[in-house]
């Protein structure tokens, strides 16, 4: 690593978007949510598939030298139709692949001269940046998840229910665990966090205490 890394991995809904962006603001980092890229991948193929229930491993390559900032930006990135797509999208070898390099680059050279980078994901400390200083894993119990999720969801004008919700996780969980390319695994050397009776000042303050040691 050229400069400071912070890794922040972890299940979804485990809270690590807040403090990998906490983290950045607080050291004046660059930010990446790895998992916007695989979403942008995903939202760019359905608006050429029309659909992505069979996904096109070319088509879904080709999309990845369209990802702009502006349409990181989207807000329909997080909708439920484009989640399941992207963990999909996730498991395509050479998607996984040309979004890899991407990520690499990002933190061996961070944008606007940042003097580090926090990345978020779940194969940032196992695969992107297997020798970043500081790594962290959270996890929280399925059901604190599922309600974290459901309350996104509804605050974003979804119509969403708990027991949906909480089906896609388990689903999601399955498939970024068992795939055979970069699966969510904690890194040997990650500090891991239960966030379940956590509020995002406790988990920040955590993590700021390890990396302040």
């Amino acid at each position: 690593m050229n400069k400071p890394v912070i890794a922040v991995d972890g299940t979804a809904g485990s809270g690590k978007g807040t403090l990998a962006r906490r983290l950045a603001d607080h050291f004046d980092y660059a930010y990446l949510d790895t998992g916007l890229l695989y979403r942008a991948v995903g939202y760019l193929t359905l608006e050429l598939t029309k659909g992505c229930k069979d996904i096109n491993e070319d088509i879904a390559c080709s999309t990845v030298s369209s990802i702009t900032p502006e349409i990181l930006k989207n807000p329909l990135l997080r909708s439920e139709n484009i989640t399941k797509c992207a963990s999909k999208i996730a498991s395509l070898p050479a998607v996984r692949q040309k979004l890899i390099e991407r990520q690499q680059t990002f933190a061996q050279n961070p944008p606007e001269g940042s003097a580090g980078a926090v990345l978020d994901g779940r194969d940032i400390g196992t695969v992107i940046c297997p020798k970043a200083q500081f790594k962290f894993f959270l996890n929280a119990q399925i059901e604190v998840r599922a309600a974290r999720r459901l309350k996104e969801l509804l605050e974003a004008g979804e119509n969403a229910i708990h027991s949906r919700v909480l089906k896609d996780i388990r689903e999601r969980d399955a498939r970024d665990s068992s795939r055979n390319i970069a699966p969510l695994v904690i890194a040997d050397d990650a500090i891991t966090l239960d966030t379940s009776n956590m509020d995002s000042n406790a988990v920040f303050f955590k993590a700021l205490e390890f990396i302040n040691r």
